[in-house]
């Protein structure tokens, strides 16, 4: 009767201390949820009912714990709902499996007095109705003082200062989201990008793009690492890398849609479902297009994307554990089975993803030891060596589609972008993992590569040349990818953009933005960041000896 409550509170005295904000609005996030808690406990004389019915208050409670041990601050987001929404069974294993010690917590936290909630409530043990008053009149004095808090702090807001009310006002943003998506075929049935090939129909040409995850460019030696983690991209000719690109998302189920659509940060927002993907308008231009997946379905915007196209083949499907050079097979079968006309296809890998260990074969664990793989932050070492060779994987991945494009002798190009990046407890704030719900440098600075076979150069002989020009240059790959693959493709659309385009002449850099948990584009000083990434990030300008200023305007 009395413990439980205080339990139920741990979140809002966690984020008391995590969160910034006036000291009258933290206590006030205090006070006001642990009166609610007390008077609810005290509506009934069955102790054991009185926890169970706290049941979706301890659910909103065991995950803001977790979510606390994960990122070390933020309330649970609506990204977070819709990340357990879009996770598959292998993914959510390999994360819990790692987590233990949050899940301990949890479970003394939570689990336990449930289980002896449940043997009360069996026994149909009570409580004397006496005993009542006291929890019931603490419960008022506490909500008392909680509504005067709040009365003398005008700007608390619940739905944004007290939790566990704004989880549960997000929670219902994301569920809504989750609707928009299941109508999505709906609702962007009339969308037409009206496309259409610069190129003679009779062509053969083959464009690939390559879908990356959790990638970083700090960890590229192509971009400055001090491990050689590109050994065989170093050496391929006619490759363009780019410096400074960064995701205006830090989750897959948005920075993908985005990087894949015509829309930008700015105009994302509920347009998102009622457009189409980069694979629609490369079918308008005449296009034979495929999907081939390493992952598996999650039933997100990216399977709607992905079921645009004419093949469409998620191997994560079948393997429980596929790695990303088994898309080179299926990709070559593709091409051999289209030895004419026009190809456009779209590998999506898993990258990165944690955990890293399982994203590549034993042949590619260069840098050992690559165990243990727990999350912790003395594992730090041993998570970087299997971070890297997941890296090194990519990399072997990456340059086995230019050796099967290569051989095609036809025009061809193959784009790479990283969906996000990853934090590996880089710095004091020990943060791991990304999809936070406020982004780092680590989750934002993402690794982009073109590569144009010599054919293609030859028909478009200015595509390497403003490529070159702009490696140093700002770049969104949220905003950039969509209308860098028109141009590399020849491709002709009232929606292209070649402002945004780096292989065209007119390319323009554009301050970055960052796609909120609400869906709004906001200047990266509106993003979350704090005053170490502004540092990190100056620090990375100044070793490329270029300026980063305008990105934060």
């Amino acid at each position: 009767m009395w413990i439980y409550p205080l339990l139920l509170a741990v979140p809002n005295v966690a984020l008391a201390f995590t969160e910034q904000g006036p000291v009258a609005v933290k206590l006030a996030g205090i006070a006001l949820p642990l009166g609610i808690y007390y008077i609810i406990m005290s509506c009934t004389y069955r102790i054991g009912l009185a926890v169970w019915m706290c049941l979706p208050l301890t659910f909103f409670a065991a995950f803001q714990v977790v979510l606390l041990f994960l990122y070390g601050e933020s309330i649970i987001a609506v990204d977070m709902f819709l990340n357990v929404a879009t996770t598959n069974v292998g993914e959510a294993t390999e994360l819990l499996g790692n987590l233990w010690p949050a899940l301990t917590a949890v479970g003394l936290l939570y689990v336990l007095p449930l289980i002896w909630a449940t043997v009360l409530l069996c026994r149909r043990a009570r409580v004397a109705p006496g005993r009542l008053r006291p929890a019931r009149m603490a419960g008022v004095m506490i909500l008392a003082a909680g509504l005067a808090l709040w009365w003398r702090s005008p700007g608390l807001e619940p739905t944004r200062d007290i939790f566990p009310v704004n989880v549960i006002d997000n929670m219902c943003t994301a569920v809504a989201r989750t609707r928009a998506t299941a109508l999505y075929t709906q609702t962007s049935a009339g969308f037409r990008y009206g496309a259409s090939s610069l190129r003679p129909d009779s062509l053969r040409e083959i464009h690939v793009l390559v879908v990356g995850e959790t990638g970083r460019a700090d960890h590229w030696q192509l971009l400055g690492y001090d491990r050689p983690t590109n050994p065989r991209l170093s050496r391929r000719a006619g490759l363009c890398v780019f410096s400074r690109v960064l995701s205006e998302s830090n989750t897959t189920h948005k920075s993908v849609p985005l990087a894949l659509s015509h829309l930008t940060a700015a105009e994302y927002g509920d347009s998102i479902y009622l457009t189409r993907g980069i694979v629609s308008a490369m079918n308008e231009a005449g296009y034979r297009t495929a999907w081939l997946s390493a992952q598996a379905r999650n039933h997100s915007l990216i399977d709607l994307f992905a079921a645009e196209a004419d093949t469409v083949d998620f191997i994560g499907d079948e393997e429980s554990h596929p790695h990303d050079i088994d898309l080179t097979g299926p990709l070559a079968r593709l091409i051999a089975g289209n030895p004419a006309g026009k190809l456009f296809v779209v590998l999506h890998t898993y990258g990165s993803h944690f955990n890293y260990r399982d994203r590549y074969p034993e042949c590619y664990a260069r840098f050992i030891p690559d165990f243990p793989t727990e999350a912790s932050a003395d594992n730090r070492p041993t998570l970087i060596n299997a971070y890297d060779n997941s890296i090194l994987h990519t990399d072997a991945m990456l340059d086995s589609v230019i050796c099967i494009l290569d051989a095609c002798r036809c025009p061809a190009s193959l784009t790479y972008f990283s969906d996000h990046g990853e934090d590996i407890y880089d710095d004091p704030r020990g943060r791991f993992l990304h999809a936070s719900p406020t982004p780092t440098v680590y989750q934002l600075h993402v690794p982009m590569a073109v590569w144009t076979s010599d054919s293609l150069a030859a028909i478009a002989p200015g595509l390497r040349p403003a490529m070159r020009s702009r490696r140093d240059a700002p770049v969104s790959s949220s905003a950039s990818v969509f209308h860098t693959l028109l141009t590399l493709a020849g491709v002709d659309t009232p929606y292209l953009r070649t402002s945004l385009s780096v292989a065209a002449p007119g390319y323009r850099p554009r301050p970055a933005l960052y796609v909120t948990d609400r869906n709004a584009g906001v200047p990266l000083g509106q993003s979350g960041l704090r005053e170490p990434d502004f540092i990190e990030l100056e620090r990375r300008h100044l070793n490329e000896n270029a300026t980063l200023s305008a990105l934060f305007e």
